[in-house]
């Protein structure tokens, strides 16, 4: 098949979890034999147009800009429908495979130009993650993942409580909707590592033991409950060190929160790190704590999972599919301290446990959360697609 893949993130632009999903679904479908052209936006320094293990990348140069998010969104999607038009003068699309709001509109101008089945991954919603419609920006971009939705053939989440959110907020038939998990490409933890080279270039001392965090540093992703937890951790395991991996609007926030508390000198910020960076910290890590108070799906929980790292995830949304509490990892309350330091503790004071918890995830990683799988699944959804009527 023909695909057109539109994501306005794309390696080595990484803002969250939707560039992961796009390079492992976009690599594993070109392994298949398909012929995947991803449209995403420029990066400085990427080429305007690359070939990658097969994936036929075109970066999209945005000629206007603007302060505004809202309006760089619609400016930027004006510039991928461009491309994709001068595209498809060379290249007969079988399907348009859009991922979030983000790019809907490129891809539903697509859908009527050439004429070709649309489908849409809701990887998550405006209300799920800003918690209620309560301002203009929020109603338009929730109108937006509606009108999406309506477009679309098939519209594929990534977990059933996804599924279960979409379809009563979007009021979606249950047909028209498919569960396909994310996945992740576990070879790229089969690294050696120096764990105490690696915690000395943090300032770490080589017998601390790292509770890492990482993701966006917005409200949903729940940090604050993990530096709110850390008296109880540092208190249980004084060589512990907390570390925040990530960057977002909340960082001033959660700073001052840090800065409040009785072990503030156990908490530190890296900020963004590049992938080899954040594969050693990962590797270098005790517990990965994932404390969201909404997560769709969960992919850090998956990473933490593929790398032999103990997690310890909230009790809430796609988190709770991925783990099997006591099993490939621990489940604690959401937004609750207390809860996410018994969880850690629990890891930290059993090494026969973790051992146990990391050997079980590996095995559920391999065997459900590989790219062919998904690849071939979402094959199937875009056949079914172009089937319909």
């Amino acid at each position: 098949m023909n695909i057109c893949m539109i994501t306005w993130e794309y390696p080595p632009r990484v803002v969250g979890g939707i560039a992961r999903h796009c390079e492992g679904l976009a690599k594993a479908l070109a392994k298949m034999g398909h012929s995947i052209h991803v449209i995403t936006l420029d990066f400085p320094g990427a080429p305007q147009y690359e070939e990658v293990e097969g994936v036929k990348i075109h970066r999209t140069s945005i000629e206007l800009g603007h302060p505004n998010f809202i309006a760089w969104v619609f400016i930027f999607n004006h510039f991928m429908e461009k491309k994709i038009a001068m595209l498809s003068k060379d290249v007969k699309f079988d399907v348009i495979h859009i991922h979030d709001w983000l790019v809907a509109l490129a891809g539903i101008v697509a859908k009527h130009h050439l004429k070709t089945p649309l489908v849409l991954t809701l990887h998550s919603t405006e209300i799920g993650r800003a918690f209620s419609l309560n301002n203009p920006d929020s109603y338009l971009i929730d109108g937006i993942e509606w009108w999406a939705t309506y477009e679309s053939k098939r519209v594929i989440v990534t977990s059933n409580s996804m599924k279960r959110e979409v379809e009563e907020h979007f009021h979606l038939p249950q047909s028209k909707i498919d569960v396909i998990p994310n996945a992740i490409d576990i070879s790229k933890y089969y690294v050696k590592v120096d764990r105490e080279a690696v915690k000395r270039s943090y300032g770490i001392a080589p017998d601390d033991r790292i509770v890492l965090f990482i993701g966006r540093l917005v409200p949903q992703k729940g940090a604050e409950y993990l530096i709110k937890a850390t008296s109880k951790i540092v208190n249980n395991h004084p060589n512990t060190r907390i570390v925040i991996v990530g960057d977002g609007w909340l960082k001033e926030h959660l700073w001052s929160l840090t800065l409040s508390i009785e072990h503030k000198h156990k908490i530190s910020f890296l900020g963004f790190l590049s992938d080899s960076e954040l594969i050693e910290l990962i590797l270098s890590s005790d517990v990965l704590v994932v404390p969201s108070i909404y997560e769709p799906f969960g992919i850090v929980a998956l990473e933490g999972m593929a790398a032999g790292v103990p997690v310890v995830a909230s009790n809430v949304g796609g988190l709770a599919e991925i783990i099997e509490h006591d099993r490939t990892g621990v489940l604690v309350y959401t937004g609750d301290p207390n809860s996410i330091a018994w969880g850690v503790n629990k890891i930290l004071s059993d090494s026969n446990y973790a051992h146990w918890l990391v050997e079980n995830a590996k095995r559920k990683v391999r065997e459900i959360y590989n790219w062919d799988a998904v690849a071939r699944r979402t094959v199937e959804v875009y056949e079914k697609s172009c089937g319909e009527v």
